[in-house]
């Protein structure tokens, strides 16, 4: 027997302990080497831990929800030891002994009776694993939504569900969800407790303890405008077929928004700024933060040196970050080092919001929903796609003029794409 500690990896400078999340793997299950057997929750990010190594998890040291520090055990494997159980011969056996089984009921009536007394089990209570085993991260997203696995195509290994596949399909929308039971006049509207208390994440906590400085520390405020996506939606039907083809990526709308903030940043330097005590930091470069929404909850992986990124890094930079993050892959350097920050609550449905800043940052962009509304242009009413902005900032550092420009100069830019090229 050769045993081999897995232990809590580095997560980053800042983070010291992280909680223990869902465990992957069970005592006697097999695993690979690279494998992830365990979900950890740090105050910053969420992520699974592989296994080092090829063998059996003999031990699990760390229960699910306990804290435990940077460089802790957690659990450990046998090198050279084997699974518990075979993997595919026990259905096989069963489905040989199931005609002695008939005649075995025949012979037993009051069994029979018993069974067929039974309420037959709903498709919704039934266990989707005998269907289409799946791990318990993977099981936990398709409760939540509801959803029937079968009608989502897996890719990991032997055709099981990821994390990745549920949420791609959940984002497509060709996940089927259940069908729910009627409720009948006899039958109670509430199944279950009527409340249930769910302990916080950390990760919840920490964007919980962020968000309630940011409005507590920061003279925060917002200042609102539209913009007409014609242009934009032209330019992008133009030329989203011949994007894909050489870049191998959608154009999208935040490839747009960002080039506009880096040439709004450059212009109005100080919406990039922060305070540090009691200086003013400007910063010559462009870390433009993206808010992703994760099944963990909101994350902001920062795209590093966005003002030298093409429209094609820039679409394939936040489709990696949205991958990693349904993933639980993202790490603490992908959001570090941030000066400012895009947030889309347009895909969502959002009409119209004010951000919150993201600490210690000075400013938030609020994108919202494209939405076509009556316009006065050149004296007549015409129909046009328009999307409200909202500009958040903190006015201890931001004149209510310089919030203003950068606002108008990202408008500009969106409303003639033109300006993108020429750096005006």
């Amino acid at each position: 027997m050769a045993i081999e500690d897995i232990k809590i990896p580095q997560m980053g400078e800042s983070v010291a302990e992280g909680t223990i999340g869902t465990w992957l793997k069970k005592v006697g299950d097999r695993v690979e080497a690279d494998e992830p057997i365990v979900e950890v929750e740090t105050d910053k990010v969420a992520m699974e831990v592989p296994s080092p190594v090829a063998g059996v998890l003999v031990e699990i040291v760390a229960e699910e929800g306990e804290d435990v520090e940077i460089g802790a055990l957690i659990a450990k494997v046998d090198t050279e030891g084997k699974a518990d159980s075979a993997p595919s011969p026990a259905p096989k056996e069963e489905k040989a002994e199931k005609p002695e089984k008939a005649e075995a009921k025949e012979s037993a009536p009051k069994k029979e009776e018993k069974k067929e007394s039974a309420p037959a089990p709903s498709p919704s209570s039934s266990s989707s694993d005998e269907l289409m085993p799946m791990s318990p991260a993977v099981r936990r997203v398709v409760e939540d939504y509801n959803l029937d696995p079968a009608s989502i195509e897996g890719t990991g290994k032997d055709g099981r569900l990821t994390k990745a596949d549920v949420m791609s399909a959940i984002e497509s929308g060709s996940a089927r969800t259940l069908s729910q039971p009627a409720v009948t006049a006899n039958t109670s509207p509430v199944a279950g407790p009527r409340e249930e208390r769910v302990k916080m994440t950390r990760l919840r906590k920490r964007i919980a303890e962020r968000l309630k400085d940011a409005q507590n520390t920061a003279a925060m405020l917002t200042t609102y405008n539209e913009v007409d996506m014609t242009a934009v939606m032209e330019a992008r039907t133009k030329y989203k077929d011949l994007f894909a083809k050489k870049h191998n990526i959608k154009l999208g709308f935040m490839s747009f928004f960002t080039k506009a903030c880096c040439l709004g940043l450059k212009e109005i330097p100080a919406v990039n700024a922060q305070i540090d005590g009691d200086e003013i930091v400007y910063h010559n470069y462009a870390n433009i933060g993206v808010a992703v929404s994760s099944p963990n909850g909101l994350v902001v992986p920062v795209l590093k040196d966005a003002q030298g990124m093409s429209f094609a890094d820039t679409e394939l930079s936040i489709a990696n970050y949205g991958r990693k993050a349904r993933d639980g892959k993202l790490t603490v350097d992908d959001m570090q080092g941030g000066t400012f920050t895009i947030s889309n609550g347009g895909i969502f449905g959002s009409l119209m919001s004010s951000p919150i800043l993201n600490p210690p940052q000075s400013a938030i962009l609020g994108m919202h929903k494209i939405q076509e509304r009556p316009m006065a242009i050149g004296g007549q009413v015409v129909i046009r796609p328009m999307m409200y902005l909202a500009l958040s900032y903190d006015h201890r550092i931001i004149d209510g003029r310089e919030a203003v420009t950068f606002l108008v100069r990202v408008k500009e830019a969106l409303e003639d794409p033109t300006r993108l090229l020429l750096d005006m």
